[in-house]
């Protein structure tokens, strides 16, 4: 099995001071093998708080000012995982729009983020299933022009042909969790 944090848009210290203490101790208390980050990280000091929480693969982000791939192509398990920021998707999230890319890139699973507001969905393309995932902000800031979810993050255990998706949001000092199941 691989454990993986999906998380992004911080947008720390120029929207936010610093992450949730909820949301940071909850980070914190897990285990990863990887962490997948969709960008807007803005200041490098996010990144070396997630380089100590697992092998870090992460892409530039439309605010960031750090060098990163603007996307990225890996496998885990027996998943072809993509991962982008979401800048040039317009109107931003549209599911129409990342499953042509998705197709584009060949994966199996899209991780992207800019709208600040989770997600799940899973498209069927001529029987070929699709899955797009955005872990919202991890801050919960503002979006620039777009209302911003909560405070949010996924966590993503895969397992051979099979990954659970847990997306955590927090609402107060509380998370809630939904559990999604996506088979390949």
């Amino acid at each position: 099995m691989t454990r993986a944090l999906v998380i992004g848009d911080f947008h720390i210290p120029t929207r936010a001071k610093s992450l949730p203490e909820p949301l940071e101790r909850r980070i914190l208390s897990e285990n990863f093998d990887l962490v997948l980050c969709t960008g807007d990280l803005v200041d490098p000091s996010m990144m070396d708080f997630l380089n100590k929480l697992g092998k870090l693969y992460v892409v530039q982000g439309n605010m960031d000012f750090l060098k990163n791939p603007t996307q990225r192509r890996l496998r885990i398990e027996k998943f072809t995982v993509g991962l982008i920021h979401g800048t040039g998707i317009y109107p931003r999230g549209d599911v129409k729009k990342l499953t042509r890319l998705a197709l584009e890139m060949d994966v199996d699973i899209l991780i992207s983020g800019h709208t600040h507001k989770a997600s799940i969905n899973e498209v069927d393309v001529d029987g070929r299933k699709v899955l797009l995932l955005n872990p919202g902000s991890a801050t919960g800031v503002w979006s620039g022009g777009f209302d911003a979810g909560p405070p949010s993050f996924m966590i993503l255990d895969f397992e051979k042909d099979e990954v659970t998706i847990h997306l955590y949001e927090l609402e107060g000092s509380e998370f809630r969790e939904t559990v999604y199941q996506f088979r390949r």
